[in-house]
């Protein structure tokens, strides 16, 4: 503006040089728009304090999704890790223990460390959020003053506009210079039609100058940046404070749950190696035992027949009677006891009798039972 109005000055003085009239208004124009550009000058400079939002805004959302990469990775870890859990528990295999306490130590160290992470980046933005106005004002104290921070913080009517003067100064003059455009376009034109072209060019300056300070002065206003600047708080101090809460309490759940892992997988693997020991030192000859139930019910062994299959087969239970027994003074079940004994054929069979125990018990349990009442057994003379 300054550089054209000036042009556009200068050949008017020489065209209205014969008028003094003309040429004192033109001093007057020319005193304006100092004026103006010396209001302009004193305005503070915000460049010192200019910061770029676009890019912080960009860092933030390049942060912001690794977090959110990290933290659903650990939480597909922790899934995997509970299915394994769960899987091992199932099956009692050790590797899978083992494997499940590698994971979950590295996933006890990550909850561990991602709990730290979050915790001190929500005490962080607590300490900001306890006093914001205080932060700003302390960060831009070296290049604004403090009635301008003031301005733009708390934005109250009881707080006077900084730039108000400045741009009420910018106004008046250009209203006045316009004013005095329009006298020389009416009345200078008719005696020096040659300045038309400097004269509109002038008025253009003007309006576009006009224009321009309407701008200025919306973007000066404290009521939309006051705005943005609340919204941030919000943003910041209660839904980002809220989440990093919620962070921090998945990052301690999960540690807790890792840690009571972590001490219950010994005890299961423990209570596993006591099975195995107790498999181990079973007789293979004890009828519990359940590898010799698996393997009496075993078709290939043909030779094994049950009372079940003699009893269809035969129709009646005279084809499985013992042979007959010889008259004595021993006991009935004494005499069962010694004929199982002899013939293993008879082993599955039900013992014929009364009071006769169990078809899975063995000589050995006879003996056993002969020997605990063997004190009051009659005696035959």
């Amino acid at each position: 503006m300054q550089v054209g109005l000036k042009e556009h000055l200068d050949r008017l003085d020489e065209i209205f040089s014969p008028r003094g009239d003309y040429t004192q208004t033109l001093r007057f124009m020319q005193q304006m728009a100092d004026n103006i550009i010396q209001q302009m000058t004193a305005m503070p400079d915000t460049r010192k304090v200019q910061v770029d939002l676009a890019a912080i805004a960009d860092q933030t959302a390049f942060i912001e999704y690794y977090r959110w990469l990290t933290y659903l990775l650990l939480l597909i870890l922790d899934l995997v890790i509970c299915l394994l859990a769960c899987l091992g528990l199932a099956k009692q295999s050790r590797w899978l223990f083992a494997v499940i306490m590698v994971c979950g130590v590295l996933t006890l160290i990550m909850s561990w460390v991602s709990l730290g992470a979050g915790t001190a980046t929500a005490v962080g933005t607590s300490d900001f959020c306890v006093s914001p106005d205080k932060f700003i004002v302390n960060q831009t104290k070296d290049s604004l003053s403090a009635d301008i921070v003031h301005y733009y913080l708390y934005c109250s009517q009881s707080l006077p506009n900084p730039f108000q003067q400045s741009l009420t100064i910018f106004q008046r003059s250009l209203t006045t210079m316009q004013i005095q455009v329009q006298g020389l376009l009416q009345f200078s034109l008719p005696v020096f039609p040659t300045a038309e072209k400097d004269l509109l060019g002038i008025q253009r300056l003007l309006n576009s100058s006009e224009f321009n300070l309407h701008q200025l002065t919306a973007s000066l206003d404290c009521r939309s940046l006051h705005k943005d600047y609340l919204e941030a708080l919000l943003g910041v101090c209660y839904d980002g404070v809220e989440g990093l809460l919620y962070l921090c309490l998945f990052s301690l759940l999960a540690a807790c749950a890792f840690c009571a892992l972590l001490c219950a997988v010994p005890r299961a693997w423990t209570l596993i190696a006591i099975r195995d020991r107790d498999y181990d030192d079973m007789d293979e000859e004890d009828p519990f035992n359940p590898s010799r139930r698996i393997s009496a019910y075993n078709p290939g062994r043909a030779q094994v027949h049950s009372f079940c299959s003699y009893s269809s087969s035969m129709g009646s239970q005279t084809s499985l009677q013992p042979p007959l027994q010889a008259t004595s003074s021993t006991p009935e079940y004494m005499n069962q006891s010694m004929l199982f004994e002899r013939n293993p054929r008879y082993e599955n069979v039900p013992l014929i009798g009364s009071g006769s125990p169990p078809p899975s018990l063995y000589p050995q349990t006879f003996r056993n039972i002969f020997t605990q009442h063997e004190d009051h057994l009659p005696v035959h003379d």
